[in-house]
């Protein structure tokens, strides 16, 4: 059934071949019969897409593990059509729809999911299911996004479409330590990619700026001792002291316009009642739009830590878990992939969201100087949970944005 559905489409593209413009707006784009066709593909073959997330969501592919996951979306992609087909040492997966110009519109997918999903997935010990509208499983939440992909790139390719620009399709491993595949995966195409779409669903949300993360562990060291050989120096009273004084830092109230914050979430040391504990630690989550408030938040932290340090004997190191880094970019609100961006998410159903605060895999392009936006919405449900599952409605949606981002923007300047 496949087989005759793509012969009849490649048959359909060779009549109606989409045309070549300078730059295509989503009015002209669905009035274009080959347009519709393609949407209508996507539709059509809802069934093979739903078929390929159980295949991938069941991979089981944590951050520094995805091989496996990797190699089974490479292998999609060429069912698809996509060229020059490869798997980075990252690794990230890519496929390209060539255009003649030498530059690239890059639309990214996570290929990793959380520890927790990869223990759940174990657990379950058998793969994702169909259930109506569903598909049922951990592994499935975040691998929608790869499958709208390979959905979108199958009805570009199917429908004959021949851009200006070189169309890259791209899954990247690590999104969620530290964005170690976007960072690999930048450097790539950073000199001809004139835009980046981060795809994190249909649309709901959409964001063209980058919020700057920094995540830190801080150590606390100090001498172990069982209760009746004296409670001090203890390094739980250096890691509260500390942690009550972070938590005063003001910055995040003088600088809320710039969506400044600082949280402790974390705090683990001891095991029993009756021994202090010889080491300790507590998170740190800063963010804002600006560096100089990360970086301001970070070196009063430091000076606390010295404090308490020389106050209380306990030693304290700060370790670096991820930095995401912040930008801007001049123009993005009002450049024409946001608008169309825009126009696509209203043309499904949406009334997106706008945020010059985005947290993914665009930050790192953005930072280095590119266009980015990442359109978001949410998948499904019970992510990171053993009752985790992905809505097909939405990948079909997230399918349809791709598709027609795809259509509008590949021939822009």
């Amino acid at each position: 059934m496949q087989l005759v559905f793509r012969t009849l489409c490649l048959s359909i593209a060779f009549i109606l071949p989409i045309s070549v413009l300078a730059e295509r707006s989503l009015e002209s784009a669905l009035e274009d019969p080959t347009v519709q066709a393609g949407l209508t593909q996507i539709d059509a073959t809802e069934i093979i897409s739903a078929g390929q997330l159980v295949e991938i969501g069941g991979i089981i592919s944590p951050s520094g593990q995805e091989h496996e996951r990797a190699n089974a979306v490479a292998d999609l992609m060429r069912q698809a059509g996509l060229q020059d087909v490869q798997v980075s040492s990252a690794p990230n997966v890519t496929g390209t729809i060539p255009g003649r110009s030498g530059k690239a519109l890059v639309f990214v997918a996570t290929l990793d999911d959380l520890a927790t999903v990869a223990e759940h997935q174990r657990a379950a010990g058998a793969p994702p299911r169909i259930e109506g509208a569903r598909v049922v499983g951990p592994g499935t939440n975040t691998s929608l996004t790869t499958v709208a992909l390979i959905s979108a790139a199958r009805a570009l390719i199917d429908q004959g479409f021949k851009p200006e620009h070189d169309i890259v399709f791209s899954a990247v491993a690590e999104e969620e330590t530290g964005l170690r595949g976007m960072r690999a995966l930048y450097e790539e195409y950073q000199d001809r990619a004139f835009a980046f779409v981060d795809v994190l669903g249909e649309g709901n949300n959409l964001s063209y700026g980058a919020l700057g993360i920094h995540w830190w562990r801080i150590h606390a060291f100090g001498p172990a001792g069982h209760t009746l050989n004296g409670g001090l120096p203890n390094v739980n009273q250096a890691i509260g002291r500390a942690v009550d004084r972070i938590l005063q830092i003001d910055d995040p109230q003088r600088f809320d316009d710039r969506r400044t914050r600082l949280n402790v979430a974390v705090l683990n040391s001891g095991a029993v009642f009756n021994h202090k504990p010889e080491t300790g630690w507590f998170s740190l989550d800063v963010r804002s739009l600006d560096p100089i408030h990360i970086d301001n938040m970070e070196r009063k932290t430091r000076e606390i830590l010295d404090t308490v340090s020389k106050e209380l004997g306990i030693r304290f190191e700060m370790e670096e878990v991820s930095k995401t880094p912040p930008g801007q970019i001049d123009g993005a609100r009002e450049s024409s992939l946001v608008e169309n961006s825009i126009a696509i998410s209203e043309y499904l159903g949406n009334s997106p969201n706008l945020s010059n605060a985005g947290s993914a895999n665009l930050n790192i392009a953005i930072a280095g100087g590119t266009l980015s936006i990442a359109i978001s919405s949410e998948r499904g449900g019970q992510r990171g949970f053993a009752d985790e599952w992905a809505s097909i409605p939405e990948l079909q949606r997230t399918a349809k944005h791709v598709f027609l981002t795809a259509i509008t923007q590949s021939n822009a300047e």
